[in-house]
């Protein structure tokens, strides 16, 4: 059997979920026609969706109407030029006959508790001379007899193709080999199956590769792509790598130039501004098969690393609730994350007994006062034998009880000095975004409640740790390497350790740090070691250091 082949270019339509499709009226125009020269035989223009107004510099119209304005003027002409509708979006009287149109076909996207109606919507359409192509949202929620049910649905229509559209990338090529077969075997053998990969899990081109070496002998197909992969989230398969695929296994002659030149004269800059692409917070939505709005909404969690969102993921009910995003389930799954990982309480009460029983207490950060005046902290040692508290590193030469860790690049540097200090029974008190490593953490507090909300640093560590001491009861402290910020000098004995935009905001951030001493804890008595900024006598320090 002869079999037609055809590769479909959506940059322009899903390319749109990257800049709200305000590509600009002239990329609109080169970016179809290099498209054109490249010979790839369908073009997505836009979508069409009669909620949206008209505008020259978007590809998304309200009718087809308008897909005359913005693309009418261009001359070159592919075999085939087609807009998609999202099923509701764009009532049938937004579409001319397609004699009157410019377009060759309507691409029809639904959700499998929609496929009757989407179906007969898609007959409206067929009837109005357009090629429909039914584009089957989220082909994982389909078993199989959801499967051939719709393909009953599309037996009876007959659009030009039923489209295979992997929404949240959790395809593999093994289950693109099942699907393909289920649709293969039940399809009308006049009907084209398409494919439409995303990169959640970087398998959109190898799964596109799978599709075709499964169906491409025995009927037609249609494979999409788009350039560079532009697409929502993770992207598509990078239409100029199939292009090339289907040069050398297929016997195609797609002209890979004119794509480049796309890319490089529009493309790119879109991607520089809103990078897209595989990322690891797509891949742990496809690996917990959980809609992308369950990670934003777990990002703005401030003590969830990446681990353990991935448990927090793995973790939302019911079923259903997965790929249709329900905060509410997701705030669930949070709920039960945080009960199952740390205790503020028990450890609050634990790491007071601790303390209470050392005669007193000394705090290491990590400026460079802790160099500069080492003998005086070394004279403190030894006279007061204090429990030490370091601050999100370990000294090379002074003795430490506790670390206190809220960082994970801190945490990283320090982890295996950590692992080696095991004998002197360091105990790590940690923040609840910090996962540790081999030996559990002794004591671990939510984040959250420990942040300063409306600083540039909100993360500031030694705020951090007074909140955590007061908690615990701790009425007086000594401490050593708090210099304070400085626009002049290196802030840290360590200069690894910096912050670039430290020196256009020290003295904000000393400011701030000195008030919260003086209003919140007043009624710790803290004795400044070496010294710092953070203390009322800050002006006179500054002129001599």
């Amino acid at each position: 059997m002869s079999t037609n082949i055809r590769l479909l270019d959506c940059t322009l339509r899903d390319g749109g979920y990257v800049n709200d499709w305000k590509f600009g009226s002239e990329n609109l125009s080169s970016i179809y026609e290099r498209l054109v020269d490249s010979g790839v035989d369908v073009i997505e223009i836009g979508f069409l969706d009669d909620r949206r107004p008209f505008d020259m510099d978007r590809s998304i119209m309200p009718d087809t109407a308008c897909v005359d304005k913005i693309y009418g003027r261009v001359r070159k002409r592919p075999p085939m030029t087609v807009g998609m509708i999202d099923y509701g979006t764009c009532d049938i009287s937004n579409l001319q006959p397609c004699g009157e149109s410019m377009l060759d076909g309507i691409r029809v996207i639904f959700k499998k508790y929609r496929m009757h109606e989407a179906m007969a919507f898609c007959a409206e359409v067929k009837k109005l001379g357009y090629q429909v192509f039914a584009q089957l949202v989220s082909i994982t929620s389909y078993n199989d007899e959801e499967l051939r049910e719709v393909i009953g649905l599309a037996n009876e229509v007959k659009p030009c193709t039923l489209s295979i559209v992997d929404t949240y990338g959790l395809l593999d090529p093994d289950k693109v080999r099942h699907i393909v077969r289920v649709m293969d075997s039940a399809l009308d053998r006049n009907i084209a199956i398409g494919f439409h990969g995303h990169n959640n899990m970087q398998l959109a081109v190898a799964n596109t590769f799978t599709f075709l070496e499964e169906v491409a002998s025995v009927r037609d197909v249609v494979v999409d792509g788009s350039l560079h992969g532009m697409g929502k989230s993770a992207g598509n398969a990078p239409v100029e790598l199939l292009a090339a695929h289907m040069n050398e296994k297929y016997g195609k002659a797609y002209d890979i130039g004119p794509l480049l030149e796309a890319i490089d004269e529009s493309v790119l800059e879109f991607y520089k501004k809103t990078p897209w692409g595989y990322k690891i917070y797509f891949y742990l939505c496809a690996h917990n098969k959980v809609h992308p709005d369950y990670v934003k909404q777990m990002q703005g969690k401030p003590d969830v690393s990446v681990s353990g969102l991935n448990e927090v993921l793995g973790q939302i009910e019911p079923e259903d609730n997965k790929l249709l995003y329900d905060k509410g389930a997701g705030e669930a799954a949070w709920a039960a994350y945080e009960k199952s990982r740390y205790d503020d309480e028990d450890n609050t009460r634990r790491l007071s007994a601790a303390l209470s029983a050392c005669p007193s207490i000394l705090v290491l950060g990590p400026g460079r006062s802790i160099s500069l005046q080492r003998e005086k902290v070394l004279q403190f040692i030894k006279s007061q034998d204090p429990v030490i508290i370091s601050l999100n590193y370990i000294p090379d030469d002074l003795p430490v009880d506790y670390v206190f860790v809220t960082k994970s690049n801190r945490y990283l540097e320090m982890a295996n000095k950590l692992l080696s200090l095991t004998d002197r029974q360091v105990q790590i008190i940690a923040t609840s975004n910090i996962v540790s490593r081999d030996i559990p953490f002794t004591y671990v507090f939510r984040r959250e409640p420990l942040l300063e909300k409306k600083e540039s640093i909100v993360d500031n560590s030694i705020l951090m740790l007074l909140r955590v001491l007061k908690r615990c009861g701790v009425k007086e402290l000594s401490l050593a390497g708090f210099d304070g910020y400085s626009d002049r000098d290196e802030n840290y004995f360590n200069p690894k350790m910096e912050y670039a935009f430290i020196r256009n905001q020290a003295g904000q951030l000393n400011r701030h740090i000195r008030d919260v001493l003086e209003s919140e804890y007043a009624d710790i008595k803290m004795n400044f070691l070496t010294y710092s900024r953070y203390t009322t006598v800050q002006d006179s320090y500054d002129a001599g250091f």
